[in-house]
């Protein structure tokens, strides 16, 4: 048996998956209580090895106490849980490892409110603090469990660059942690601007398709020094009016890319801070009810 750097043994999936349905049913819920080491990833250990080595511990958790009651993740790792209004047991991880614990429901809820509310920069010359929260995105399916009577409000960005960072972080943390919590569903959303009405930037990702940013361009001429002005941005391609870019297999590079670019965009069409964004059609395959707390603007 494997374990951490403080000798603590680190359980195989069978037995994470044992652990998990005895936290499930404890009578009782003390904050972080049976917190134990379920997943260690070697120093510098790739996306795609961190995703498969959660995925065996994941799905040993599933198959032994069902499908969580929220799917979501910050940017460091996983945040899954099984919740009701007594206790969740959350199954959380970052770079490092990942970690089974139980909670009281209205403990840690109050403690991650306190976080949403009470962080962030005030001012653009600050730095972020988006890394910091306890989840940049959920998923609500309407699984087992209790969802919460009221859901924690977004961090408002400071400045666009914020913003990007947000962005960035997101889309990282969807490569690494949508394909085990959703499988090959799809999540996206489009962005739109008070500065640019009417018009979609959109941005979508899945496993099966990778990364995909666009932007509606339909009243922009069809010339070859508008192909060039929107290359220089860094788009890939123009297909009925719409330009693309295209990352298949995406890591956090072209996570920070698409963040770059989707920032040029909104720029170049004058947009200057990010209280003039909006996220809408914000949607994982149509089906449930995704939060975007982490991203840095209203939805």
């Amino acid at each position: 048996m494997e374990t951490t750097g403080t000798d603590q043994p680190i359980l195989p999936p069978g037995e994470a998956g044992e652990y998990a349905l005895t936290l499930y049913d404890a009578p009782s819920a003390t904050a972080g209580h049976g917190s134990l080491p379920v997943l260690s990833h070697a120093p510098g250990a790739p996306l795609r090895e961190r995703r498969e080595s959660f995925r065996r511990v994941y799905e040993a958790v599933v198959a032994r106490i069902g499908e969580p009651t929220l799917y979501g993740g910050s940017a460091h790792g996983p945040s899954v849980r099984w919740r009701d209004a007594r206790r969740i047991v959350l199954l959380a991880g970052d770079l490092h490892r990942a970690r089974l614990s139980v909670h009281d429901t209205d403990a840690l809820e109050a403690a991650e409110a306190r976080t949403f509310d009470w962080g962030g920069a005030w001012s653009a010359d600050e730095p972020h603090d988006f890394d910091l929260l306890p989840y940049l995105w959920q998923l609500d399916r309407s699984g087992p469990g209790e969802r919460p009577a009221e859901r924690v409000g977004g961090r408002t960005a400071s400045s666009l660059e914020h913003f990007a960072s947000a962005l960035e972080l997101m889309l990282a943390a969807w490569v690494e942690q949508l394909p085990v919590q959703a499988g090959g569903d799809w999540a996206g959303f489009s962005l739109t601007s008070a500065a640019d009405r009417g018009r979609r930037l959109q941005i979508s990702y899945a496993l099966a398709d990778g990364l995909h940013v666009s932007v509606d361009d339909r009243d922009g001429a069809d010339t070859p020094e508008r192909a060039a002005l929107m290359r220089s941005r860094g788009w890939h391609s123009r297909d009925r009016g719409w330009w693309q870019a295209e990352f298949p297999d995406p890591e956090r590079p072209e996570t920070a890319e698409a963040a770059r670019l989707a920032l040029a965009e909104l720029r170049a069409r004058g947009t200057t801070g990010p209280k003039e964004l909006r996220a809408r059609d914000v949607s994982c395959k149509d089906r449930g009810e995704l939060l975007l707390p982490g991203l840095g603007i209203r939805h």
